[in-house]
């Protein structure tokens, strides 16, 4: 791991961007966190709109990770923000606005196109990244998930023993395919829903949750659109990764 930059933030939180390999990504730690204590990591998941877009969001959730004692890290997702474009997945970007613009259903074709190869590419970066996170004397175990593509959540929780919880917005279309790797999901689950996400088929979001494999999984569903999750969600996601990173 190459770090490229560092400053310090509120209360001490150090963020720092780094380079595992050449994918772009940002870690913050809390003040305490050192070789002798080290802290908990919780990864932050985000749409593909790039980091820098979604840093104001982004920095605010890692801040209120720090309050609670753990650091947080995030990487830039395959074909956004100033890695390179990925044609294919823009073409299915641009089928699925031609759609919605059109009042079309949103077919499976478009939704496999999508959402698919963006999964198979970024779960195996996110590991690589986990690798190099955990190889910091100030982060350690147990590690959580928290935030969206869902379904880049829903692989992660399948394939990387290391993840101990997760936190899941149920605000991205889902593969049919995903289904039945979230039935072989087993980790504790909080997921979030917005009741009126104009852009999230709701049916397909309960469905989804259904089929986690969890025993221990909670929906918590919330009126208003895709951005008007309220403060409190976030409040009670914290109390989530308390309770299974502590």
């Amino acid at each position: 791991m190459r770090f490229t930059s560092e400053q310090r933030l509120d209360d001490g939180v150090l963020e720092r961007e780094f380079t595992p390999g050449d994918i772009p990504g940002i870690l913050w730690t809390p003040a305490a966190a050192s070789a002798s204590e080290p802290v908990p990591l919780i990864l932050l998941g985000h749409p593909p709109l790039g980091l820098r877009r979604m840093y104001p969001r982004l920095v605010g959730r890692a801040l209120h990770a720090a309050a609670d004692g753990f650091a947080a890290a995030t990487i830039e997702l395959p074909g956004s923000g100033d890695r390179p474009r990925w044609p294919a997945v823009d073409q299915a970007r641009a089928d699925l606005r031609r759609a919605m613009e059109a009042g079309e259903p949103v077919g499976d074709e478009i939704v496999d196109a999508l959402v698919l190869p963006l999964v198979d590419k970024a779960v195996p970066e996110w590991q690589a990244a986990l690798d190099a996170l955990l190889s910091l004397p100030e982060v350690g175990g147990p590690v959580g998930y928290s935030g969206g593509v869902i379904s880049i959540g829903v692989r992660l929780a399948v394939v990387e023993p290391r993840i101990s919880a997760a936190v899941l917005f149920a605000g991205s279309l889902v593969p049919r395919a995903m289904f039945e790797e979230a039935r072989r999901v087993t980790v504790p689950l909080h997921v979030l829903l917005q009741w009126d996400d104009e852009g999230n088929d709701r049916q397909a979001a309960l469905d989804l949750f259904d089929a986690f494999g969890s025993k221990e999984k909670s929906l918590h569903a919330h009126l208003g659109g895709h951005t008007g999750v309220p403060q409190f969600a976030g409040d009670a996601a914290a109390r989530f990764f308390t309770r299974h990173l502590r």
